[in-house]
């Protein structure tokens, strides 16, 4: 599911320097982790997600998503018939790539929301990010766990735009409020994905808003070239032209691959692009032992993980499926939300040292290999694959071993098989607790499922 973006696109062409010998790499080896895989508590949330992301390379102008009557429009099929009122989340996720070398014309990706009412509805912008992957957001190679306090790291739009909206933030391009009069629309975004002069011409950009409005609105994510002023310079789409684009136009293309029926579960699968509404846009959970209040911490020497964004045939052995249900969709695309892209994963684990002695524990993330047969452990890759499949920062709150507050923002760099470093370490005192908080939302362009895992070291032998 990863993107085609991060695994296509360049920076502008530099002379190759003369090639030097590459050396052998060490052959790699399964390693299988003895931890326990256990159901991850909690479930997702009933804010509905109007999700844009099929098709992801946009080359026909058309309509992306559609959630309006249809009743009007010239290819009804196309329109989904869903309004939303009050809070909702709005995913976009798209690639422009140029049909030939010399059509380096920009697309711009629009999102228009239609007042049927009649009385004004407001739109509050709670928080809102988007970026292209050129020159905002670069596919860059980084280390797999860097301190992000500052919010400066980041490696893709997906990347950057789930970071910065897990912090709160609205980026400055966004107002906040939009007041749309009874029977009008207007556009909630309206942004260029330039390919002129990048080689190759392929670029991206990844969207997240949250909203809340004051009354039903219908919503559409469109695509439409840039028009051409008089002096042959390009400019932005007017609302009319974006109007009149959704009452004429059919589904965008290439349409991507079909996704294979939910119901077949061996063979070859294709979890195939979303396009529709799904709901979730939270996933909250408090992680605690069977009948208590806290989450005894594991033996020493031993461990346990929670799946992270576990889908249909990806559970690892848990049978807990998290990917958000779609209540609308085109029959070419996704059945679920598959991988939970830009939904928010907060957890709560009140940890507690039950034994008598003092112990270290740890907390990571890890993307083990996607197996179900896990009552044996995980397993892993060393090295790890080439096959990158996640990148994104996320969030630790917990006091520390003074007892003193702190809130780390870490941006993690994972490929397939590989284990985590610890990322949160805490010196726990026999019969102590300590509440631990972890937060992030899973970025666009990644591949799920990933694990939380909480480990507690073996103790060292006295001298």
């Amino acid at each position: 599911m990863l993107s085609l973006l991060s695994s296509l696109i360049l920076s502008q062409t530099t002379p190759a320097p003369t090639p030097t010998p590459t050396p052998t790499p060490p052959p790699q080896q399964t390693i299988v982790e003895p931890q326990e895989m256990r159901v991850l508590p909690g479930e997702l949330d009933s804010v509905p997600v109007f999700n844009s992301n099929s098709p992801e390379v946009v080359q026909k102008e058309g309509i992306l998503l559609s959630t309006f009557p249809a009743a009007g429009k010239q290819f009804p099929s196309a329109h989904l018939n869903q309004s939303f009122s009050g809070r909702f989340d709005i995913f976009t996720h798209h690639i422009a790539k140029a049909l030939t070398p010399e059509d380096l014309r920009t697309l711009y990706l629009g999102v228009i929301a239609h007042n049927p009412g009649k009385t004004a509805v407001t739109i509050d912008i709670l928080q809102a990010a988007s970026y292209l992957s050129q020159p905002d957001a670069p596919f860059i190679s980084l280390d797999p766990a860097i301190a992000n306090e500052d919010g400066k790291t980041f490696a893709g739009p997906g990347s950057r735009a789930v970071g910065e909206v897990l912090r709160g933030l609205r980026q400055d391009i966004f107002p906040a409020q939009v007041v749309i009069p009874p029977g009008e629309s207007r556009m909630l975004m309206n942004l260029p994905i330039p390919v002129k002069p990048l080689t190759p011409p392929l670029n991206g950009r990844s969207s997240l808003m949250r909203l809340r409005s004051t009354g039903e609105v219908y919503l559409a994510s469109l695509g439409m070239f840039a028009k051409q002023n008089p002096d042959s310079t390009e400019r932005e789409p007017t609302v009319e032209e974006w109007e009149a684009l959704l009452n004429t136009a059919d589904l965008s293309g290439p349409r991507d691959k079909t996704p294979t029926p939910i119901e077949e579960t061996t063979g070859t699968l294709i979890y195939g692009r979303v396009a529709g509404v799904a709901v979730g846009s939270q996933w909250n959970g408090r992680i605690l032992d069977a009948n208590r209040d806290s989450l005894s911490i594991p033996a020493p020497g031993a461990g346990f993980s929670y799946g992270l964004a576990t889908l249909h045939r990806g559970t690892l052995g848990t049978n807990q499926n998290q990917s958000a249900k779609m209540i609308r969709r085109y029959p070419d695309t996704a059945y679920q939300a598959h991988g939970n892209y830009a939904i928010q994963y907060s957890l709560t684990m009140p940890l507690e040292n039950t034994s008598d002695q003092p112990q270290t524990v740890v907390l990571t993330v890890e993307t083990p290999l996607k197996r179900e047969d896990t009552d044996k452990g995980l397993r892993f890759l060393e090295p790890a694959g080439p096959q990158m499949n996640f990148r994104g920062t996320v969030r630790w709150r917990f006091n520390d071993d003074q007892g003193l507050p702190q809130t780390h923002y870490v941006h993690l760099v994972q490929r397939r098989g590989q284990q985590g470093a610890p990322l949160v370490t805490l010196q726990m005192q026999p019969q102590e607790r300590r509440l631990v908080q972890f937060d992030f939302l899973y970025p666009p362009d990644a591949t799920p499922p990933q694990v939380l895992t909480i480990k507690t070291l073996k103790s060292e032998p006295a001298p």
